[in-house]
């Protein structure tokens, strides 16, 4: 396969938010590597169709929360689409609705390791890949969540590593910078992937859930993924270090009534 001048990596590529980022990119002609946890088959889908939109992809299973794996994924991407240039953090696990006083250790870490753990290990190997091909630029976007802000009851491990994320993102934008290295994240709010299967499943939870958004439903991963697209284009060359909320207003809604 011939490389072209930079590619793309998507994490959580297969489902949701990182799949509709993956066939935005792949269709739009980025070559792009994207990465699945378990679902080969759903990663299949998302290669099939960009390729039959004329792109290039390739899918590799992925931990991200392991060095070594993490590694491996960008030698592959390297290898047969050259340097990456574009990386969206995707993967990651929702709340496990545990309070804290119930929560075991274990419990806690996995969603840490792989809503924060992850993001550095691959954020981390991306400015070093830069670094020695050719010390041009590049752009980061991590999907984070408005609950990096916003509590919930039973999202001790979610909440605090999506906090945590939003200041990995911050620090990297100051020490990327100069690199010409950008960093942003994307914080969504009730959006109907997977992540929300319970609501796309009972039409009465769904519309109780809306209910709640001033915009009046939920978004869409197609609307994220058209933001992400932004903010890793050369039009959004002067954004580093911000957080775009996209969720309705919801994170707004705060002290109402009382």
């Amino acid at each position: 396969m011939e490389k072209q001048a930079y590619g793309a990596i998507v994490t959580g590529g297969e489902s949701g938010i990182g799949r509709a980022c993956a066939l935005a990119l792949g269709r739009g002609g980025t070559a792009v590597t994207l990465t699945y946890h378990r679902d080969a088959a759903a990663a299949a889908q998302v290669v099939a169709a960009i390729e039959q939109a004329g792109g290039k992809a390739l899918a590799r299973q992925t931990d991200v929360t392991d060095e070594a794996q993490v590694d491996a994924l960008f030698a592959a991407a390297e290898d047969q689409f050259g340097p990456a240039r574009r990386l969206v953090n995707s993967a990651g696990l929702n709340m496990n609705g545990i309070p804290v006083a119930d929560m075991e250790l274990a419990q806690f870490d996995r969603i840490v390791r792989a809503d924060l753990y992850g993001p550095f290990l691959t954020c981390r190997r991306f400015a070093r890949g830069l670094a020695k091909a050719d010390g041009q630029g590049g752009r980061i976007v991590n999907l984070s969540s408005i609950h990096e802000r916003a509590p919930r009851v039973g999202g001790a491990g979610y909440d605090s590593a999506k906090g945590g994320l939003a200041q990995l993102t911050a620090t990297l934008a100051l020490e990327l910078a100069p690199r010409q290295i950008a960093v942003n994240g994307v914080a969504p709010g009730m959006i109907l992937t997977p992540m929300n299967q319970s609501a796309l499943d009972d039409p009465a939870e769904l519309q109780r859930r809306e209910a709640a958004i001033p915009w009046g439903r939920a978004g869409t991963a197609d609307e994220v993924a058209l933001l992400v697209l932004f903010l890793l284009s050369d039009q959004a060359d002067y954004i580093t270090g911000a957080t775009v909320t996209i969720d309705g207003a919801l994170s707004l809604v705060v002290a109402q009534g009382a």
